[in-house]
């Protein structure tokens, strides 16, 4: 059994770059490449395409950019490939790559992991008839509905690699659960070893966005140098679930406390409480430090018994959407591209109301350039018009479009915009439902080609967590200069469904009592007052390991995904609202501040 091993993080999501296959395979050394290509809208998108065709459904970038070219090399390496890239139709995946391998004459062992599929069990799930385990919305129409998934964990994974497995492609399971799968079956922890299980899922997290921890998405974004070339992340994970961070050599990007304590954060929700399948995690006390240039060790993380249930995601359709981009520029450009909308938009509403038509389910425009997304309006020469719709029927919603598009030559001056492709076309509104699925309702099946094995996730102990006080820091009684957040802090913020999560990170332990009392909800509400609505509210969680607070934004993002008609669904820019902003500070930090400068 080994005391170390070495995963890479090739991928974050359906669509993205296959560099980083090349690049470990060059560097070498790696013990797995895992592959995560999932999120709820790729699900949508997946089973789309398996209901046109049933040989598809999965993602063929895996196949045709990772398989296809790499098979060889990798089987002369001897590393072990992970990856969720079998969507809603993983036996497809993996009769493809199975094709490949017997193409090139090569002795390697694919292993798939089903069961997280309960499409055809749709009948008897509308008769249970669950509730939305965020919002609490009523189960939708079963004939709308697309998909429908429980996310797997890592233990499965774990069973295919020790039945002999050298690939192994799962349909939906969480994203951290092909690294945390490796170590599970390479250090042998067990159901009950829950500090390692959440300090492996931890790692998993890290790697599971890519680049997004080796200067992707970072706030100091200048330092991550020659992003053409940026490093995938690399992590060495030891028996105790302490792992350092890395990357290839002589590759771009940077990996220090600042880019893997973002990634940390990244859409975690509660620190202390961050629900898996296998292991309920509390990263708050997680501490992070820089050992060697790109080099980042963190500490163990503290686990709890897993929960009874799969969360489950369905999506469903909703209707319509339609939208397009357009630029004003000259005087006044802001208030020209507010007018041309409204003019287009009553013109479309009129045509519905001539043709029978239902009226729009809902309108927005987002004027780029004055503030919109910033909540901070100006004057602006130069605008960018995003103006969208929603209708319950393809025409209704295309209707919008036909008359912005009509309103040309009665606009006001400046308007322009980028042509040759075409006017945009109206897309289906996909929803995402979520509820809990009791584990013992699921099958798992793990079929390694030549033999099936079945697999149940042991069922949790009875456990009451001890309680934990984790105090935020006393309010500073010296804080009278204003300065920039970002002066102080790292951030990093996205998307879970219809939330929107913020990590703020502290560059230096003396800054967090100052962010910390001026983070307030009151001072966190003006800021996204803009995006926020009667049903919003916020949470604030401190994280005394990382000298950092997450910040969890409820129901801000018009429905989230491709629910929603906003700019930024997936809240990817929300942390640089909080980082623009001023907060104060002692009189020695603000002159600290200014010498560094």
């Amino acid at each position: 059994m080994k005391k170390t091993i070495k995963i890479g993080g090739a991928s974050g999501y359906w669509g993205e770059s296959t560099m980083s296959t090349p690049q470990f395979l060059a560097a070498g050394g790696l013990d797995y490449l895992v592959y995560d290509y999932l999120a709820e809208i790729t699900m949508s998108i997946l089973a789309r395409a398996k209901a046109k065709d049933p040989n598809k459904g999965y993602a063929t970038d895996f196949v045709d950019g990772v398989m296809r070219p790499y098979l060889k090399t990798i089987a002369d390496s001897g590393v072990k490939v992970l990856s969720n890239a079998g969507g809603v139709n993983p036996l497809a995946c993996a009769s493809a790559v199975r094709g490949l391998i017997k193409a090139g004459g090569l002795d390697l062992r694919v292993a798939v992991v089903t069961g997280d599929d309960l499409l055809p069990n749709l009948a008897d799930i509308g008769a249970r008839a669950p509730s939305d385990i965020y919002s609490g919305a009523n189960f939708p129409d079963p004939k709308t509905i697309a998909s429908i998934n429980c996310y797997l964990g890592a233990f499965p994974i774990a069973a295919a690699l020790s039945a002999g497995a050298d690939i192994v492609i799962t349909g939906r399971s969480v994203d951290s659960a092909v690294t945390l799968g490796a170590c599970i079956h390479a250090f042998g922890w067990s159901e009950q070893d829950w500090d390692k299980l959440a300090s492996g899922s931890l790692a998993g997290h890290i790697l599971e966005c890519g680049p997004q921890a080796t200067g992707g998405n970072f706030t100091d974004w200048e330092e991550a140098g020659d992003i053409a070339n940026i490093g995938y992340p690399i992590a060495e994970i030891s028996n105790d679930g302490s792992f350092v961070t890395t990357k290839p050599p002589k590759t771009g990007g940077i990996v220090n406390v600042g880019t893997v304590s973002e990634q940390m954060l990244y859409e975690i929700g509660d620190p202390r409480n961050y629900i898996l399948p296998d292991v309920s995690c509390d990263f708050s006390q997680v501490t992070l430090s820089q050992v060697a240039p790109n080099r980042v060790r963190v500490s163990p993380a503290i686990g709890r018994p897993a929960p009874a249930h799969y969360k489950t995601c369905l999506s469903y359709m909703d209707g319509y959407r339609a939208g397009t981009f357009l630029s004003f520029y000259g005087v006044q450009a802001g208030r020209k591209a507010k007018r041309f909308f409204e003019a287009g938009l009553t013109r479309a509403e009129d045509k519905l109301k001539a043709q029978n038509l239902a009226a729009f389910s809902e309108t927005s425009y987002e004027i780029i350039g004055a503030g919109s997304q910033m909540g901070t309006a100006n004057e602006a020469s130069e605008v960018v018009l995003k103006a969208a719709v929603k209708h319950p029927d393809a025409i209704g919603a295309g209707i919008f479009l036909k008359e912005l598009a009509g309103l040309g030559l009665a606009t006001p001056p400046g308007l322009s915009g980028f042509t040759g492709a075409g006017r945009a076309r109206p897309s289906p509104v996909v929803r995402l439902f979520s509820y809990l699925t009791p584990k013992s309702d699921v099958n798992i099946s793990i079929d390694l080609g030549d033999k099936i094995l079945t697999h149940k996730d042991a069922p949790p102990p009875q456990f009451i967590a001890p309680a934990v006080d984790i105090s935020p820091p006393p309010a500073p009684d010296d804080a009278c200069i204003a300065v920039p957040l970002i002066k102080l802090a790292w951030g990093r913020s996205g998307d879970k469904g219809n939330k929107a999560n913020i990590g703020i990170i502290a560059r230096q332990a003396e800054y967090v009592p100052y962010i910390w009392a001026a983070l307030s909800e009151e001072m966190i509400a003006g800021c996204y007052s803009h995006f926020m609505d009667d049903q919003s509210r916020i949470e604030r969680f401190y994280l005394p390991g990382s000298k950092a607070v997450n910040i969890l934004l409820h129901a801000v993002l018009g429905g989230g995904g491709a629910a929603s008609l906003r700019n930024d669904a997936q809240a990817k820019g929300y942390a640089q609202v909080l980082l623009a902003r001023d907060i104060l500070v002692s009189t020695q930090i603000a002159r600290q501040l200014d010498s560094e400068a």
